[in-house]
């Protein structure tokens, strides 16, 4: 982190799933709704993002099923939820723009990345596309031949 920009970045969970199961569109930046509780059990790096989703319900981006560990120190009385439905924090013609495309071309929104940015947990959503199973077989081939070209030009 460079403590003079104050520009600290640091992720703390990757949803590498995401990157096989979709084709990725577009990706935007959003802040996220938390209890205290969650930001410190983040900050332990206790988050699941892999069957998490999004969705925008009233004029409002919501993020669905990611699975955030109760924090270890807390009471049980005063813990959250793991997989509440936690806000997304969004411009307005940002939601817009989503609401128009998630609607009219049936593209689905799913988180990346969560990290923290300047100490704010922010989250990357994409708006993606769902692979078929035979994309999935070509980026296994593609990723198997990658593979043996490096195996191939580390020996020369």
């Amino acid at each position: 982190m460079n403590k003079k920009s104050g520009e600290g970045y640091k992720i703390i969970s990757d949803n590498r799933q995401a990157r096989f199961n979709y084709h990725i569109i577009e990706t935007y930046e959003a802040g996220v709704a938390l209890q205290g509780t969650e930001v410190k059990s983040i900050r332990e790096g206790n988050v699941n993002l892999r069957d998490g989703y999004a969705l925008i319900r009233n004029n409002e981006a919501w993020l669905l099923n990611v699975h955030i560990s109760p924090y270890q120190k807390a009471g049980e009385f005063f813990n959250h939820e793991p997989r509440r439905s936690r806000r997304l924090l969004l411009h307005k013609q940002e939601i817009r723009k989503l609401i128009g495309k998630v609607e009219q071309q049936g593209l689905t929104l799913v988180p990346l990345r969560m990290y923290f940015k300047r100490g704010w947990v922010k989250v990357d959503i994409a708006l993606a596309q769902g692979k078929k199973l035979h994309d999935k077989r070509e980026t296994i081939k593609q990723r198997d031949d990658k593979r043996t070209m490096q195996r191939v030009m580390k020996q020369y």
